[in-house]
């Protein structure tokens, strides 16, 4: 049995992430230094070493998500879990918003009418904001599949893609499909993810960003 470490509040997080350099080290696996502190915040929400196998990144995709924070762009998720989860007043400072259109009741009315999900028609109005976005998607496939389906059918592109939805049904092949297109992403392949990692991986940007600012 371990033994209980008192540890004050103040120093969980910090102490966390010692455990997690340490059992990566255990393991074998160095991270590459750009993507290191946004996989292990996804590890540190998830308590599963999983990710450090698993996230894939565009090419330079952490600097570029890190530019379009500090130039303003705005957030939208697919799960009010994943808004609430990341650190809003934090965006704010950079001149970004969080948005989920998920329980606008003009989503749900018109989901209704066209027989659809309410994921397509919040990522349709999403893609109407004038503004660099980044999607941060931690739930639904289908989000992932409809932002693919408009890059391929009009001139629209998303600033950038975080794609880490959690499931069975299409949830890798959704993955793959923003694999292919040009739109610098970070995914994290295969069936796990969720909301509350899609909002670790956007604090992660944005204490970078803020960690850099403050040097």
């Amino acid at each position: 049995m371990e033994r209980i470490e008192h540890i004050l509040p103040t120093e969980i997080e910090r102490r966390s992430f010692e455990i997690i350099s340490e059992k990566l080290k255990e393991r074998g696996i160095t991270l590459p230094k750009d993507q290191e502190m946004v996989t292990k915040r996804a590890i540190h929400t998830s308590a599963d070493f999983d990710y450090a196998q698993t996230m894939t990144y565009s090419p330079n995709a952490v600097k570029i998500a890190k530019d379009l924070i500090r130039n303003g762009a705005d957030i939208v998720t697919d799960t009010n879990m994943g808004k609430s989860g990341i650190n809003k007043k934090l965006l704010a400072e950079f001149g970004g918003e969080v948005h989920c259109f998920m329980a606008d009741e003009t989503v749900a009315k018109l989901a209704k009418e066209r027989n659809t999900t309410r994921a397509v028609i919040s990522m349709e109005m999403a893609s109407k904001l004038e503004k660099p976005v980044i999607f941060a998607i931690g739930n639904a496939p289908t989000a992932l599949i409809q932002i693919y389906e408009m890059m391929k059918t009009s001139s629209w592109r998303p600033a950038f893609v975080i794609g880490v939805p959690v499931g069975f049904v299409n949830v890798e092949v959704s993955k793959e499909l923003i694999r292919e297109t040009d739109v610098p992403y970070i995914l994290n392949m295969g069936r796990k993810g969720g909301s509350n990692v899609a909002a670790a991986i956007c604090n992660a940007l944005l204490y970078e960003l803020r960690d850099e600012i403050l040097k």
